[in-house]
């Protein structure tokens, strides 16, 4: 029984670890889809790819109950704060501020999800979570500031505006995360990853519609279809329901650790694939954070019972 548990949180840990890094992997290579394509296009097309990609994932299991209306509208939460209104954010806040900035307040990511799981879902945050939060925080925040600056030629006027997005991202992966929990009691992974996608495609539609109807595609390289095939693989596909599978599993604000590994893999990436300068410093930051998730997630002996105890209760009998 024991066994099986520990085997059942291993495989849940990672899987919410292998969805993280894929969504920091990503965000890393959209940089030149963004580049090559309109944000709203790239976002259009990236659901058509998992829509096409999730048909079979639509049919509803048998010992499945119908949705209630509650479920319904959360569903529909998740994916207009967790896909929408994140994508929007995120993309277009670190535009407007520099890499510096957005990269600490994506620090504060797990800390979101754990306040607010303690605050919706009930949960208490034991001391080596919180410990872990505090080693994620400061972790990416030295990362952070070991980085670019940010974009030449931005504007500074609107570096606070930048700044307000990429916060409000950081709320909207908060909301994604305990909005998931709440309904992985209800839902299979499978058709929370379906739904939630085709939800995202009907909210992009208008403007990626409109959009692809004055585009010329024939300027856009095999590199870059082959970039998007990627990204709409593993932010409508695998990380949707890598991340939905481990939270049945993990409670939200212990899963909210493993949310450092977003702005750690899409780091990772920059210096193996895009050739940016790794420290000594970007090392130290890599190994606090890590050690978070060694905290978070390493299991804790439970007391063994005094056998005297044991004897006393039988003896009572």
């Amino acid at each position: 029984m024991n066994s099986n548990s520990s085997l059942n949180r291993l495989l849940a840990y990672g899987c919410l670890a292998l969805s993280m890094s894929l969504v920091g992997t990503y965000v890393a290579f959209a940089k030149p889809l963004a580049m090559a394509m309109p944000v709203f296009l790239v976002a259009w097309l990236r659901f058509g790819i998992g829509g096409v990609a999730m048909l079979r994932w639509w049919r509803k299991p048998g010992a499945e109950p119908p949705m209630s209306g509650r479920t319904r509208f959360l569903v529909f939460l998740e994916s207009f704060l967790g896909n929408f209104l994140f994508t929007i954010f995120m993309i277009y806040g670190v535009k407007m501020t520099g890499a510096v900035s957005a990269g600490i307040i994506m620090s504060a990511i797990p800390a979101v999800v754990a306040v607010m799981g303690w605050i919706f879902l009930k949960e208490r945050i034991s001391r080596r979570v919180l410990a872990a939060i505090v080693c994620g925080v400061v972790g990416i925040g030295m990362l952070a500031l070991t980085r670019v600056p940010g974009p030449e030629g931005a504007a500074s006027g609107s570096a606070w505006l930048g700044d307000l997005f990429v916060f409000c991202s950081v709320l909207c992966e908060g909301s994604y995360a305990v909005i998931g929990k709440t309904l992985t009691r209800v839902l299979s992974p499978k058709r929370i990853s379906a739904i939630i996608n085709a939800w995202g495609f009907a909210l992009m539609t208008p403007m990626g519609l409109y959009l692809a109807l004055h585009f010329d595609f024939t300027g856009v390289s095999a590199v870059i279809w082959l970039l998007l095939l990627f990204y709409g693989l593993a932010a409508s596909v695998w990380t949707v329901w890598l991340w939905m599978t481990g939270l049945k599993s993990v409670p939200a604000s212990r899963a909210g650790v493993f949310t450092v590994l977003l702005p750690i893999s899409a780091a990772v990436v920059g210096v193996v694939a895009l050739g940016e300068p790794f420290s000594g410093m970007q090392a130290v930051a890599f190994a606090i954070a890590l050690a978070g998730l060694l905290l978070a997630t390493l299991p804790v002996r439970s007391p063994a019972r005094h056998p005297s105890r044991r004897v006393r209760r039988v003896s009572g009998l």
